[in-house]
């Protein structure tokens, strides 16, 4: 494949990483406004872009590369308040996208696994509450990640109709958010009951996993069109 790099910062160099040892060529990377207009011949050659950008920037971006007819996978997360009017144009005009709020394979796996514990805990009395820490330079609070894991939550146990990172309340799921250091990513969900606690936690060592996931998603995009996510890639 031809790829597009939009955002170049950390995550924008290890997806370059990810992709050259795929074998895909990097045709472009884009950081700024300025480079949109001077590398539009460059991106125009692509067969999909990859966004990792900022949260004020991904609409935007999602909007350029369908104005080009560009499949695009987002990583960027906190757009998900735009997603309905990004779909409905995704749809509409036969675009591609696959969007996720985290590209790891091992926190898909905890995805399936979450939904399952939910249920369970509702069913045998478990008391839900999660945890998410990441580095200082994270915006988003909590990440898309924890956002995805609480409404999953959410959807199946009904002892909770909302979530706040602000204090533990009646029926309400807790999400405590910690922003320290370079921590890449440490995610958790807690069962307990007066007999015991299930904790499933998710720690990623680095970036790696994230850009394999991307390209894996960019890969499948290829040939598409319509909406598509981690779900899609995994065959649920």
């Amino acid at each position: 494949m031809k790829i597009a790099i939009i955002g170049y910062g950390k995550m924008g160099h290890e997806v370059e990483k990810a992709a050259l040892a795929r074998q895909h060529e990097v045709v472009v990377t884009i950081d700024n406004a300025e480079e949109w207009k001077e590398r539009l011949d460059q991106l125009k050659q692509a067969d999909v872009a990859i966004d990792f950008s900022q949260p004020d920037q991904v609409v935007a971006n999602i909007h350029r590369c369908f104005d080009l007819h560009i499949p695009i996978v987002v990583g960027t997360t906190a757009w998900q308040d735009h997603f309905e009017e990004i779909k409905a144009r995704c749809l509409n005009e036969g675009q591609s996208l696959f969007h996720a709020p985290n590209f790891s394979i091992g926190m898909n796996i905890i995805f399936l696994i979450n939904k399952q514990l939910a249920h369970f805990a509702e069913q045998y009395g478990y008391q839900l509450s999660m945890a998410e820490t990441h580095h200082i330079h994270k915006l988003d609070k909590p990440s898309g990640t924890a956002v995805k894991l609480a409404n999953d939550i959410l959807a199946v146990n009904h002892d909770y109709d909302r979530w706040s990172i602000d204090a533990p309340a009646e029926h309400t799921l807790y999400i405590n958010v910690t922003r320290e250091g370079e921590v890449n990513g440490i995610h958790s969900v807690t069962a307990q009951s007066l007999a015991d606690r299930i904790t499933l936690s998710h720690e990623a060592f680095n970036r790696q996993g994230f850009a394999m996931g991307a390209i894996a998603a960019a890969e499948f995009l290829i040939g598409k069109t319509g909406c598509f996510d981690m779900g899609d890639l995994f065959g649920e």
